[in-house]
């Protein structure tokens, strides 16, 4: 089954979560929802970065299905062709790395000291890479969990009581406050923001 399919997510009709797990299982959740209680409307929330899904939901439970599917095709054709998966012979040279190719853009002094580094530019780019994501893996993940606490509550608490409190606290860190600022919210909206902030507010 593809990755696309198995995203988890959480879809919310108003303030009240519908479903909760992975893309497919819920967009049947919500299909069936819909179908039965009209054009309600329902967001869909990826639980990673809280990046609004949208679903087609027109046609039968299959169709849903199929589109979902469909949709995911082109990221599963560019892994389907790898060699480890497929078992393809491959002759002699350096294996396939799942390397993509595209533009830098450097100043020269830049390129001279990455062209005098062993292994070449491209090599010297792939540790500093490496060394930047190891050093800086706690702020972007306190980063990642801010920008999808704000994705989240944005489009689904503006609204409510000391939401813009509770964002500022969110982005300064203030764990006490963003608790203090929630309790008022219907509840499903508050475990899924609790839920999505949380590694915003753990130690680095």
């Amino acid at each position: 089954m593809s990755e696309w399919i198995t995203t988890r997510c959480t879809a919310f009709a108003g303030s009240r979560c519908i479903a909760s797990g992975e893309l497919g299982s819920v967009a049947l959740a919500v299909k069936k929802m819909v179908d039965q209680r009209g054009q309600e409307p329902v967001l869909v929330f990826d639980d990673s970065t809280s990046a609004l899904i949208e679903l087609d939901l027109r046609g039968t439970a299959g169709d849903v299905t199929r589109r979902l599917e469909q949709a995911a095709e082109p990221a599963g054709a560019a892994s389907s062709v790898r060699p480890a998966l497929t078992g393809a012979h491959r002759g002699p040279g350096r294996p396939r790395l799942g390397v993509v190719a595209r533009e830098v853009t450097l100043l020269p002094r830049h390129w001279d000291w990455l062209a005098s580094q062993p292994g070449g530019a491209s090599v010297a780019l792939r540790k500093l890479v490496e060394e930047a994501r190891r050093s800086n893996a706690g702020k972007d993940r306190v980063r990642q969990a801010q920008e999808a606490g704000y994705r989240f509550m944005s489009a689904i608490a503006g609204h409510q009581s000391g939401f813009e409190e509770a964002t500022r606290a969110l982005f300064a860190g203030n764990a006490a406050r963003f608790e203090e600022l929630v309790p008022a919210w219907p509840a499903d909206v508050r475990h899924q923001a609790k839920k999505v902030v949380a590694a915003a507010f753990e130690p680095q």
